[in-house]
């Protein structure tokens, strides 16, 4: 990827861990930079992204095994301040000749700790401290040169540090809610060790990127798909602040969208863009081409091309265009590229993972280094409306993910219904601001039932709430019973075609958000 940022930033090597684009997240918090690449980066890859630290993650990995992945590049002697987290800091002990050993006593969820608090990482916290352990190996000796400046019951080494060649340990993942005083931890890791500059700002995102894309563009045409959503609202406000009139924003209709979104969609961008829309009705397209089709994965690379080839006839129409801009997020791109660590993908995005080898565009996704929290802040400084930032996201490939298996215009329907009643019913109450997420989902599930004294084999929908700050990470909402009793009611009576009603208690992870 090429650079985007011009400032320093904290480098974060991937290992696999679950939780590498939360570490991301809370140094961006900080307003200092941070990006994420693959534990195999050369050493040229990362100076390149002028870190003022790197951090090595997490991961499923045991370095007591064979094969356990390693650094390709010699970061130790870089005169860079290093932390490792958990399999990082294994690592760092590995590569500084310390053994580690399998232990009895395997600490997963939380741990007390006993920390040196005159130790710089652990400046500010108390002694005592509660943390989100995972592991099963620990260090059996102290890496030469090293000195322990925390410990648990489970693990006598929790957390080391090398002053003198600042290098840093936790056996325990500060970036996680659970580590009470995490946050701190990582702010001493920025601040009084690398001695980070807070300059990462909505401010400086968007003055850059207005001056990049300029750059980028020159006098040509672009080509906007916009959805509406947070994501393309606020990407397409700021390629109109950068270039005005050059942009051409396209609304693409695909059959997928929620009850009445289509008309609201346009009188919300209206307001929001100087250019005028395109509105382009493409439902009978997409709806012929998923027909029969029951793999998520395919489903979302069909619309993705879809879209594609939608937009190529558009800019035979309109253009000519040199540029196809759209709302890829950061996690879109960490999540869609099996080469970030050695974990597996979970999904490809549309925005992403759809994409022909070939195409008559250059891609501008001037939003790929955000995250979806930042994306809202970018947007409040761009002053769009307060109503449209806060919409709950809607995923890139729209109902075709809440619908499991095959798609008819039937079932697209039902979920239309319920995911009205739900989304009203949760802004009526004045619950919807409390959530992340909200939505329906229609299972190709039926069941039996009794209405009126007769029998019924309807379907089943399930209603999905989630709480989070940023998307990687969530847990289900816990609505209140006695609202979660009425609108299930209300679906039932209401919608002709469901007779049941489950509510989704999944946390992301195991689970994902949606259900494809």
């Amino acid at each position: 990827m090429m650079r985007e940022w011009e400032g320093e930033s904290i480098v974060i090597l991937d290992f696999g861990s679950q939780y590498t684009q939360l570490i991301a997240r809370r140094i961006r918090a900080e307003d200092v930079f941070s990006i994420i690449l693959p534990h195999s980066a050369g050493l040229d890859e990362i100076l390149a992204e002028k870190p003022k630290g790197i951090i090595l993650s997490g991961g499923p990995a045991d370095l007591t095994e064979e094969n356990a992945p390693r650094l390709k590049a010699d970061i130790l002697s870089l005169e860079i301040p290093v932390l490792g987290i958990c399999y990082g800091m294994q690592l760092i002990s590995h590569m500084k000749g310390a053994e580690l050993e399998k232990t009895g006593h395997r600490e997963f969820g939380h741990t007390k700790i006993e920390a040196d608090i005159d130790a710089t990482l652990f400046k500010g916290t108390p002694t005592e401290q509660k943390v989100w352990m995972s592991h099963g190996v620990r260090l059996k000796s102290m890496p030469s040169g090293f000195e322990a400046i925390a410990s648990s019951v489970g693990c006598p080494i929790a957390a080391m540090s090398n002053v003198k060649e600042r290098i840093f340990g936790l056996q325990f993942h500060p970036e996680v809610f659970h580590t009470e005083n995490g946050i701190e931890i990582l702010q001493n890791f920025l601040f009084e060790i690398c001695g980070c500059d807070r300059v990462w700002s909505s401010r400086s995102f968007v003055e850059l990127e207005i001056s990049r894309i300029r750059k980028m563009v020159g006098d040509a045409r672009v080509l906007c798909a916009v959805s509406g959503g947070v994501d393309s609202s606020v990407m397409a406000a700021l390629v109109d602040k950068a270039i005005g009139k050059q942009l051409v924003p396209v609304f693409v209709d695909n059959g997928l969208l929620r009850e009445n979104e289509a008309e609201e969609v346009q009188e919300i961008l209206d307001g929001c863009l100087t250019t005028d829309l395109v509105f382009v009705d493409a439902t009978a397209e997409f709806l012929t081409k998923l027909d029969g089709v029951t793999d998520p994965e395919k489903k979302r690379k069909i619309i993705g091309a879809t879209f594609i080839e939608v937009f190529e006839r558009e800019s035979d129409r309109r253009g000519p265009f040199a540029f196809l801009a759209q709302g890829t997020l950061y996690p879109d791109v960490i999540e869609s590229r099996s080469t970030v660590g050695p974990s597996d993908m979970i999904k490809s995005h549309h925005n992403v993972g759809g994409l022909p080898d070939e195409m008559s565009f250059e891609l501008i996704e001037p939003l790929s280094l955000l995250f979806k929290d930042e994306v809202r802040e970018v947007g409040r400084f761009l002053e769009l409306p307060t109503e449209q930032i806060e919409r709950h996201p809607f995923p890139g490939p729209g109902l075709a993910v809440r619908v499991p298996g095959a798609i008819t215009r039937d079932d697209l329907d039902l979920l239309r219904k319920v995911d009205r009643i739900f989304i009203d019913g949760l802004r009526r109450e004045g619950l919807y601001d409390e959530v992340w997420q909200a939505f329906a989902v229609l299972l190709p599930v039926r069941s039996v039932g009794v209405m009126g004294d007769e029998r019924t084999y309807q379907k089943t929908a399930v209603l999905r709430a989630v709480t989070s700050t940023d998307g990687m990470t969530a847990d289900w909402a816990r609505l209140p019973y006695d609202f979660l009793q009425d609108i299930s009611n209300e679906i039932i009576n209401r919608v002709d075609g469901v007779n049941r009603v489950v509510y989704d208690i999944s946390s992301k992870p195991p689970s994902t958000i949606e259900w494809e």
